[in-house]
């Protein structure tokens, strides 16, 4: 573990500041600030304390620990690659990065066989993850090769640069063209399993747009664009709208009417400007089989 001391030289957040001398995410200064590992003049600090010229700050970043997670030889779909990023479109069914009793058949078991390097500055199960999505949405998420593109892409979803959009198939018909929804987002207090919409000055502001695409007899194709990145937020959001993802597991109905294996909700366009070139990158994937084959029984009953 090292301790290293700065010198702010204006106003600034402190997690902005940390983040940029010690080249760490503003979430990693965050977690650290959280375990009383940071301080300005001697007291511990937050994340979002405003700093001043001449503050004297210290901050203690632990020793790097090696990785965890073994390659493993798994299919894995790369939409593009160079030396500073991959593009990958994850099927369904495949969890982005290890958990508790969860540390082999992830992506980041496919990415360490496949992939040269990995960014590390998520840590030893999570090496190269930029963003997820959830283990049975399917689609885009861009993986960083170093740091320097990980901060990044991170700055850009932070900063709301980047560009995520999904398709998702809802219940029910959805009346209104568009829409933009702004909620708390955290937490279920019932079911540690679910993320909820809180009461205001509660969990973590979230925004997702939504753009009407297609209307069936009793369901609604869907094209969401997230504003922030939290937990569920899509599939949270939906059922907030009264209209949840068709075959979400823990946000849908419980009578679903398609076999299917998880909720209809892909990751489909993916924008982000490149972190060495400064070029404009924009990839799509199509919708999985699942996904239009759903699609193609609701246009028959049209």
């Amino acid at each position: 573990m090292k301790r290293e001391t700065f010198s702010a030289e204006g106003k600034v957040r402190a997690d902005v500041f940390l983040s940029e001398r010690c080249g760490l995410t503003r979430s990693a200064v965050k977690k650290l600030a959280d375990r009383g590992m940071v301080w300005v003049n001697g007291a511990n600090a937050k994340a979002g304390d405003t700093l001043r010229a001449g503050d004297e700050v210290e901050i203690c970043i632990p020793d790097p620990v090696p990785t965890e997670a073994e390659p493993e030889d798994l299919p894995l779909d790369i939409v593009y690659e160079d030396g500073d990023l991959a593009v990958i479109n994850k099927p369904q069914g495949m969890t982005v990065h290890a958990g508790a009793g969860n540390t082999s058949g992830t992506l980041v078991n496919a990415l360490l066989y496949r992939l040269d390097s990995l960014s590390g500055i998520n840590g030893e199960l999570r090496p190269g993850i930029v963003h997820r999505i959830d283990k049975d949405t399917t689609g885009l998420l861009v993986v960083a090769k170093n740091d320097r593109a990980h901060l990044s892409l991170s700055r850009q979803i932070a900063e709301k640069t980047a560009r995520r959009e999904y398709y998702a198939l809802l219940e029910g018909v959805v009346k209104e063209d568009a829409g933009h929804i702004v909620t708390q987002l955290g937490r279920d207090k019932k079911d540690r399993k679910k993320q909820a919409v809180l009461p205001a000055g509660e969990g973590r502001r979230a925004e997702t747009d939504f753009f009407v695409v297609e209307r069936f007899r009793a369901n609604t194709l869907v094209r969401f664009s997230l504003k922030t990145g939290r937990t569920h937020q899509i599939r949270v959001h939906a059922k907030y709208m009264g209209h949840p993802v068709v075959g979400d597991p823990l946000y849908g109905y419980k009578a679903q009417r398609f076999a299917l294996k998880g909720q209809l909700l892909h990751a489909f366009r993916l924008t982000f400007t490149h972190p060495s070139t400064g070029e404009v990158m924009t990839f799509e994937a199509p919708m999985p089989e699942a996904f239009t084959r759903v699609l193609t029984i609701l246009r028959s009953e049209h």
